[in-house]
């Protein structure tokens, strides 16, 4: 009995809490009106029947009410939002949907007390039947007649495959491809021809690619297949023009890759990642480095390293410096400053230009210039000896290019004029130096004479003549062409015996014989 007294007890108290909470918010519509009413204040919805609520929770647009209230009407009035924005100012208007909707539909809207009163009236009396939607019905057949003319217009080929792999629907341009397809005097049937295989796709993949031979050539698609419940939607892309980019880019890199082959300088492409990506045969000749190493994608350090050990580098005494050095190698290319010439152990001299490439890659160009240093060393060995050839002559003797610069001097003409000219031999011209002789010598016509003889051009014949210094010595000059259009110019000294100035002065020889 006590249990049951108990019992009675709580259920009263339930009871009673449950009435206690707050009633449900009233709307200002009738639950069972069947309009469409929208109430806002701003972009704020007040209030709403219950099929407005509906439209504006299938609406598909992101953001308030307002929002999906326009994305919704917006199609239908083409001009909402103009008498939308003039409303406060006009109180109130009516349209009609523009043309081609059914059932015809009117929107009034109202400006009362602030508030923005928008009610969608069905002009059909037969569809205004109590529990029935009109305004949605349309809505929503608007939305399907626009869904199905972008699908029935769209560029690239829709269709829907059931588990079986039949094709059960399609748009227009997958028909077009069918009908291109099939044999003349057959039309289309039921179902619906497969164009492509999906029996291979892999949607991992990064790329599901199949060709078409239509009649008017061949064209490629990019396949995309999304799941539909049982069925699934595959869409075909157009790719003829990526194919054409790749081809072309192959074509380009099969060039490529033949020019650098013919190359005598070795070429080594890194990427950002100092992975090495392209290299030449005459990588391989000149670092030694085993072809499948170079194939497998080394780093730059292992390449380095390899080089290292086969010799192919100029390798400072302690392994942690020449590694600082390899450092500074790459940071030095990244900023398309290295440049240098290796000597190597085995005698061979290389030029390693490194060079920054886009997209943060790197480019290493070996190349040998043995030879090169070589000849460099040769003549200079020559031009040694001819300088120590002509030191030993007691005459001093000076030579002049075509173009009346002086290019070698002895010893005995730094005696004889107290100046060395070769030591900077870039200002060492006929016009200066015949100065420098005039100014150390008699008053003469030779040195004019002397200039116009070195800068002339063509045959020309010996000719001597003598000057008298300002010590009183008597020079005898002789000036004669060489090979090459250069002028070689010597001087003897005639007598010992010192003289009055301006007591003889000896006129020069005529300049051409």
């Amino acid at each position: 009995m006590t249990a049951t007294l108990v019992a009675l007890g709580c259920l009263v108290l339930l009871a009673a809490f449950q009435n206690r909470r707050p009633p449900a918010p009233a709307s200002v519509f009738r639950p069972d009106t069947a309009e469409t009413i929208f109430m806002f204040d701003g972009e704020t919805l007040v209030d709403a029947t219950p099929s407005a609520r509906a439209m504006l929770a299938a609406s598909v647009a992101r953001g308030g009410n307002w929002l999906r209230f326009l994305s919704r009407m917006g199609p239908l009035f083409p001009e909402l939002e103009a008498r939308l924005l003039t409303l406060p100012t006009d109180g109130q208007f009516i349209m009609g949907s523009r043309d081609g909707i059914l059932p015809p539909l009117v929107l009034r809207g109202e400006h009362l007390g602030g508030l923005t009163r928008l009610t969608l009236v069905n002009t059909d009396a037969e569809q205004r039947r109590p529990g029935r939607d009109s305004a949605s019905e349309a809505a929503q057949q608007q939305e399907v007649s626009a869904l199905r003319n972008v699908l029935a217009n769209a560029p690239v080929l829709v269709w829907t495959e059931n588990a079986a792999g039949e094709v059960i629907w399609a748009n227009h341009a997958y028909l077009l491809r069918a009908a291109d397809l099939l044999e003349p005097g057959k039309d289309l049937s039921w179902p619906l021809p497969r164009l492509f295989d999906l029996a291979d796709f892999n949607p991992a993949a990064k790329a599901n690619r199949q060709k078409l031979d239509l009649k008017d050539g061949a064209q490629w698609f990019d396949l995309v297949v999304s799941p539909a419940g049982d069925d699934r939607i595959a869409y075909a892309l157009p790719s003829n023009a990526a194919v054409q980019a790749e081809g072309s880019l192959r074509e380009f890199m099969q060039t490529l890759t033949k020019t650098f082959a013919h190359l005598p300088i070795g070429l080594a492409i890194f990427d950002r990642n100092r992975v090495l990506q392209l290299f030449n045969p005459a990588l391989v000749d000149l670092t030694t480095l085993p072809p499948d190493f170079l194939i497998a994608r080394p780093t730059l350090t292992s390449v380095l390293d390899a080089m290292r050990d086969r010799s192919m580098i100029p390798e400072p005494k302690d392994y942690r410096t020449w590694r600082k050095q390899m450092i500074k190698v790459e940071e030095d290319a990244s900023s398309g400053l290295y440049e240098e010439t290796w000597s190597l152990p085995g005698g061979q001299t290389y030029r390693v230009i490194g060079r920054p490439h886009p997209n943060g890659a790197l480019a290493f160009m070996f190349e040998d210039i043995s030879s090169e240093m070589s000849r460099t060393r040769r003549y200079r060995a020559d031009m040694e000896l001819g300088q120590a050839v002509i030191d030993a002559v007691d005459e001093a003797v000076a030579v002049f290019s075509q173009g009346g610069q002086l290019v070698m001097s002895n010893h005995a003409y730094a005696q004889l004029w107290n100046h060395d000219p070769a030591v900077l031999l870039s200002e060492a011209s006929i016009g200066t130096l015949s100065g420098w002789w005039r100014d150390q010598s008699a008053p003469s016509l030779i040195w004019g004479d002397a200039m116009e003889y070195v800068v002339t051009a063509g045959d020309r014949a010996a000719w001597e003549g003598e000057v008298r210094l300002l010590d009183g010595r008597l020079v005898g000059c002789r000036f004669r062409p060489i090979n090459g259009g250069a002028t070689l110019v010597t001087f003897r000294l005639v007598s010992h015996g010192h003289m009055p100035l301006m007591l003889q002065t000896s006129e020069p020889s005529p300049l051409f014989a």
